[in-house]
């Protein structure tokens, strides 16, 4: 369907899309009209959701990574810096109603609902020492990784949450010791929509 904003009369015109060896384009003779002012004296009988698909590309942070035991090394939960990329497919559906106010009047409300899943690559840091590196780096200093996965977002309204899977590489002369080099993990993230 195509949708019409008519912003002066505070209302959309949806228009089912038909064949055509152009393309689909709007049937104007079966267009709805939906008011949609701010303000109504009575409420809809009907809650309308709209929804679009699109490319989404974010900035994620993964400020909690869950490590499975490696090398006799227990499980671990590591708070770290973590900024990576995030480029998915997503769907966002908006949900379009009225709320009761003490005065007896209905104000339009709107809550968002978005899904995405896609890939992330990024950069990050993981604290290194001896027992990291089987006993074979006898000093302490945070590395630097490169951070690559999988991840599935839920945006609520203007909150991101997210579930990411992937590994770490870290890219320094160390790399070959580490005992999470290329190994999974599981993370909690969360985004800021760029788009």
């Amino acid at each position: 369907m195509y949708v019409d904003f008519q912003e002066e009369e505070d209302s959309l015109i949806i228009y089912p899309l038909r064949p055509s060896a152009q393309g689909p384009v709007p049937d104007t003779l079966r267009g709805v009209k939906i008011d949609i002012t701010s303000e109504r004296e009575e409420p809809l009988a009907v809650h309308y959701t709209f929804s679009q698909p699109s490319f989404d590309v974010d900035v994620l942070t993964i400020p909690l990574k869950y490590r499975s035991g490696t090398a006799g090394f227990p499980k671990q939960l590591n708070t770290s810096v973590q900024a990576a990329i995030y480029l998915g497919l997503r769907n966002d559906y908006y949900r379009m109603g009225y709320t009761e106010t003490p005065l007896g009047n209905y104000k339009r409300h709107f809550n968002h609902f978005g899904f995405s899943m896609g890939l992330f690559t990024g950069l990050g840091s993981a604290f290194m020492n001896e027992s990291v590196t089987q006993g074979l780096v006898e000093y302490e200093y945070d590395g630097v990784v490169l951070v690559n996965g999988v991840a599935g977002i839920v945006g609520i309204n203007n909150f991101t949450l997210g579930l990411a899977i992937g590994i770490d590489h870290l890219l320094d002369q160390n790399r070959e010791l580490w005992i999470y080099q290329r190994k999974p993990w599981v993370g909690l993230a969360f985004g800021l929509n760029l788009n």
